[in-house]
């Protein structure tokens, strides 16, 4: 297994802030010199970094192999992403239909199909950075397209108090934000709170797409009874691939875009931002939580 963290060298700084010849104690500028600060002490370090590589995913039907996308990830589930990211671009419908499932050193994942099924990709061809989702499927219309539906029916309702719990349960589950302080996660809980799944990743979709993945493998969908926790902000394709997967309820602690909430109104998702400090706004469905 590649590894999700690495070392590299650092030189660490600590700044001390001059407090005489025209300079306030902030450091701001007070009497027209340049605004300068005077390095204290200084070491050289080791320092763990999350690991960030291209995974190419590669699908095989009976008419042969096919590239299916290029994202940048960091290593780990990386079976849980490619099924994901497959499923959620509305590429495979069914577990059933994978054959199986392969990696080799170099980066890449291998989904053989059944004899029964031939991919239909078209001219879709996918790179996937770790900072946005694919570009330029930011389409309602293309969603609904994909086999989309508006969720309904037997979704849970959810005392809002429980809701301040979920950032605090992500937050003490991730085990390489801990060492690195630099990826997001996506945490699937319960309508108790309690936790299911956690994934990290540098690219938020990412860590989505592995959640979901695992479900999809595992034979667990729709999640219509869960709710999917994220660390940071919402954009449409995360709002995207829980419409795919059936989640009911997503909630943050960032902010959703524009496209997102408009896509959680359209397709009947309780939509959550600014989950922090006892505090939320509900964009849409708030008839799901009890008072």
């Amino acid at each position: 297994m590649r590894a999700s963290i690495t070392t590299v060298p650092v030189r660490k700084f600590s700044a001390d802030e001059r407090g005489s010849s025209g300079h306030s104690s902030s450091g701001r500028q007070t009497g027209g010199s340049e605004e300068s600060l005077d390095f204290g002490t200084s070491e050289t370090n080791l320092d763990f970094v999350s690991v960030e590589e291209p995974l190419q995913i590669r699908i095989t039907d009976i008419t042969g192999a096919h590239n299916a996308a290029i994202t940048m990830r960091t290593p780990g589930h990386d079976r849980e992403l490619a099924a994901g990211f497959l499923f959620t671009e509305g590429i495979l419908t069914d577990a059933g239909q994978i054959a199986a499932v392969t990696e080799d050193e170099r980066g890449a994942i291998d989904v053989t199909l059944t004899d029964s099924i031939t991919c239909e990709l078209g001219n879709r061809n996918f790179y996937v950075t770790s900072s946005c989702g694919v570009c330029g499927k930011a389409s309602l219309d293309a969603l609904r397209q994909s086999g989309a539906r508006m969720i309904t029916g037997n979704t849970p309702r959810v005392d809002h108090n429980l809701l301040f719990s979920l950032p605090g349960k992500l937050r003490d589950a991730q085990a390489v934000f801990e060492h690195t302080g630099g990826l997001h996660a996506a945490g699937l809980f319960t309508a108790t709170g309690d936790l299911v799944s956690i994934r990290e990743d540098v690219g938020r979709h990412n860590a989505v797409d592995k959640l979901i993945g695992q479900a999809f493998l595992d034979r667990l969908l729709p999640l219509d009874k869960n709710i999917l926790m994220l660390s940071g902000r919402v954009s449409f394709e995360l709002v995207q691939k829980a419409v795919m997967a059936g989640i009911p309820i997503m909630a943050a602690v960032g902010a959703p875009s524009s496209l997102a909430v408009e896509t959680a109104l359209r397709f009947g998702i309780t939509l959550i931002g600014f989950l922090r400090d006892g505090r939320c706004n509900v964009y849409s469905g708030a008839d799901r939580l009890l008072p």
